[in-house]
């Protein structure tokens, strides 16, 4: 499993604007040997690693999602960092309180624009004032 994820980022890296829109034979050939470990009599292995296999199988159809869509990224990284914010802020104040106790709320939207304007390359300051002119 890990040669064939290893084989998948490789592929990724390589990937040009046109593989996305005719995948290139070794996404099929990725795909096939995919099914083939999950395919594997996992019944007698431990238990830790038989739910690992039954996650595996579980979520198939998104494990090599990446090598179909170009914007797709191979890890959750952006994911991660994006919700780093939260939990540093969480445990510097220990909470989010205001009057209302909306706070935690507010806190996440104004955020969610904050990464969502970097994430797409946008200035955060603009991407704010076109908030307020809506």
């Amino acid at each position: 499993m890990k040669q064939l994820l290893l084989k998948a980022l490789d592929l990724k890296r390589n990937m040009t604007d046109g593989d996305y829109l005719i995948p290139p034979k070794q996404t099929t050939i990725l795909n096939n040997r995919l099914d083939e470990l999950l395919a594997v009599e996992y019944s007698k292995f431990h238990e830790k690693e038989q739910a690992f296999v039954k996650r595996f199988i579980k979520n198939r159809e998104s494990i090599l999602t990446f090598l179909t869509y170009k914007n797709v990224p191979p890890d959750n990284n952006t994911s991660e960092l994006a919700i780093r914010n939260v939990k540093v802020k969480t445990k510097v104040s220990c909470q989010f309180r205001n009057n209302e106790g909306k706070g935690a709320d507010r806190y996440a939207k104004i955020r969610s624009v904050v990464d969502t304007a970097i994430k797409n390359g946008q200035d955060v300051y603009t991407a704010f004032l076109g908030l307020a002119y809506q």
